[in-house]
């Protein structure tokens, strides 16, 4: 019998139980690395052939601009588009009501229902987007994350402004329960091998979202994480996760570009250490399948240790 040891977590490959293909997000909770991305989302074409696959997660970047149809292009507003595009052919109110429209056309069937990630690239983006988040979703009903950048992080990166993290929680906080996806910038890629998410930086995350009282407020948070630092960094990501614990439904989203270097068995080791049903996986198909993670249950004795390291 051959036993696999990640960071006290063991797993003996006889007694396995191997999770069955998630069908829903909703079905996947056990093992959140099942669920599948589409990102990107940015014009009308795409949306439709999204909502016609089996994708279970629309990302989508919202920025302030002007619609591709707008000829006198006098007021901006949110669209549906990546910096440094400021055209689009969807606006953000068209794309939540297309996506709140398929949703509750196919919730009897929740094998069909697709889970919302939007990723604002300024303070100003999402501010003007409250309103029509509130007026043109159910989010109470449909899985929705509100994302942004909200620190400066690895690896000495300065070309990314953070969104400002005062102004994002007030107006998060006008959204309820929403989950927040919140992270740090970063700088990694193919040359990269070198680089953390540093104790300052776990510090200043902690400390922001306790300043602004989401820790009160009792928001899921995830923590958008990448995969080539991460990797780097388990015992503090494990010290942030544990300061949180008790306030927050904490998880983690690993996310990889395609040309990052990432060391596959550190990652690993983090996944299994966080536990498949805290870790959302949304990395290249290429690696996704260097993980073996269809292959590994997570076990209870993993969940008790990621428990018993906050009182290491």
């Amino acid at each position: 019998m051959v036993e696999i040891f990640v960071v006290n977590c063991v797993f003996h490959t006889s007694l396995l139980t191997v999770l069955s293909t998630a069908n829903s997000v909703a079905d996947a909770k056990a093992n959140l690395t099942k669920i599948t991305w589409a990102h990107a989302v940015n014009d009308a074409e795409f949306l439709t052939r999204v909502l016609a696959s089996d994708i279970q997660f629309i990302e989508a970047d919202i920025s302030l601009g002007y619609m591709k149809d707008d000829v006198n292009k006098e007021r901006e507003i949110p669209i549906m588009a990546h910096p440094p595009a400021t055209e689009s052919d969807i606006s953000l109110e068209t794309f939540l009501t297309r996506i709140l429209q398929y949703n509750r056309e196919n919730g009897k069937d929740t094998s069909k229902v697709k889970g919302v990630k939007l990723d604002f690239k300024s303070i100003g983006a999402f501010e003007g987007a409250i309103d029509i988040i509130r007026t043109s979703y159910d989010m109470s009903s449909f899985d929705t994350w509100i994302n942004a950048d909200i620190l400066p992080g690895p690896v000495d990166n300065t070309a990314t402004i953070p969104v400002d993290f005062t102004r994002f929680f007030a107006a998060a906080k006008r959204l309820g329960k929403a989950t927040l996806s919140i992270g740090w910038t970063t700088r990694w890629g193919a040359d990269f091998v070198d680089g953390s998410y540093t104790d300052p930086q776990v510090d200043a995350m902690i400390s922001a979202i306790r300043a602004n009282n989401i820790d009160k407020a009792g928001n899921a948070i995830t923590f958008p994480v990448r995969a080539g630092i991460v990797a780097n960094s388990v015992k503090n990501m494990i010290r942030l996760y544990c300061e949180l614990k008790d306030t927050n439904d904490v998880t983690f989203t690993v996310w990889s570009s395609a040309d990052d270097a990432v060391n596959v068995e550190k990652l690993r080791e983090f996944i299994f250490t966080v536990g498949l049903d805290r870790t959302y996986v949304d990395v290249p198909e290429d690696l996704h399948r260097k993980l073996h993670l269809d292959e590994n249950a997570f076990s209870n004795t993993c969940k008790k240790t990621l428990q018993a390291r906050c009182f290491e």
